[in-house]
């Protein structure tokens, strides 16, 4: 593992986190809790207007989000904050449209999903395209522990793009000259930090909207253009071989994001399926929700309750249309 990413990975193992809050009593609506930041955020602005606006128990859970998809799916969850895809459309297919257990809202948020590094990285390797990262002469550039393989974090371990992004490095050839690390996004971003302060060469899987794009000089490497006939994506839990028959040669097709929710809530709970149906966020409510919980510290429910109070107009209507 790089010196950099282990260091911060010690820093913060020093730092204890907090747990989530849980009802005392039981819960109406379990809201699913992933591990990436604005993802958090979105999950405690849910958990907020259930209980102030509808006067529900709720619980925030933290868990991966194939199991949350898969607890909505069994009535363990009844949201998932942020869906994104296609990472997710296998699992999307199967829980929504197969066997109709999943909703998602009505408006999705625009993103995309990418290999980046520094301005300062490509001035000093000349480091443009993702398919550079396997050439053994640039990916050395990367290697800081000797070991023969440039580092690439490619994710954290329950993201579902984790597994997409073993399969490009499969198919652009740089699984065989890089090594690829799954840590916590906190501490792949604290080593992003850490390397663009002392202008250190780094290579790393970035999505937007991100708040990294704000706090340093982001550069997207070059892929060609998608091609849905160059990607195959077959799911880890699908076939013991998925990594050899899977493919993903080009960049990533454009990217959104939905909340989802039990489709069942429909019935028996309509005004908080209404609200959820029609919640959304623009990309730079994303932004400032990963930057106010990775960057100035403050606590995903901190960040919720300045959000509901920066668009109450907006959530008025929303609960008005979920009559």
């Amino acid at each position: 593992m790089s010196y950099i990413f282990k260091a911060v990975l010690f820093a913060l193992a020093m730092i204890s986190a907090g747990s989530l809050p849980t009802s005392a009593v039981a819960a109406n609506v379990v809201i699913g809790v992933p591990s990436w930041a604005s993802a958090k955020v979105t999950a405690n602005v849910v958990d907020q207007l259930l209980r102030e606006e509808l006067g529900l128990e709720v619980e925030l859970r933290e868990q991966g989000t194939l199991g949350i998809l898969a607890g909505i799916d069994k009535g363990e969850f009844q949201v998932h904050p942020e869906i994104w895809l296609p990472n997710l459309e296998q699992a999307v297919e199967r829980y929504a449209y197969d066997k109709g257990t999943l909703a998602l809202s009505v408006n999705s948020g625009t993103a995309a999903q990418n290999i980046c590094t520094t301005k300062a990285t490509q001035e000093q390797t000349g480091l443009e395209n993702v398919s550079d990262l396997a050439d053994p002469e640039m990916a050395a550039k990367f290697d800081t522990n000797a070991d023969g393989l440039g580092e690439i974090w490619i994710g954290a371990p329950t993201w579902s793009s984790t597994d997409i992004e073993r399969v490009r490095a499969k198919s652009y050839g740089y699984d065989k000259t890089m090594s690829l690390l799954t840590m916590e996004e906190d501490v792949a971003m604290a080593a992003v930090d850490v390397a663009a302060s002392l202008g250190k060469p780094i290579v790393f899987y970035c999505y937007s909207p991100h708040h990294v794009f704000r706090l340093h000089d982001i550069r997207i490497l070059k892929e060609p253009d998608y091609e849905p006939e160059k990607w195959n994506i077959v799911a880890r839990a699908d076939d013991p071989n998925w990594l050899e028959n899977s493919m993903a040669g080009t960049s990533w097709e454009p990217s959104s994001f939905r909340i989802g929710y039990a489709k069942e809530l429909e019935t028996s709970m309509p005004r908080v399926a209404g609200l959820l149906k029609q919640l959304s966020f623009a990309p730079i409510d994303s932004i400032d929700m990963s930057y106010k919980v990775l960057v100035d510290g403050i606590p995903p429910e901190e960040v919720a309750s300045s959000w509901i109070a920066e668009n109450r107009e907006k959530i008025s209507k929303w609960l008005e249309d979920a009559e």
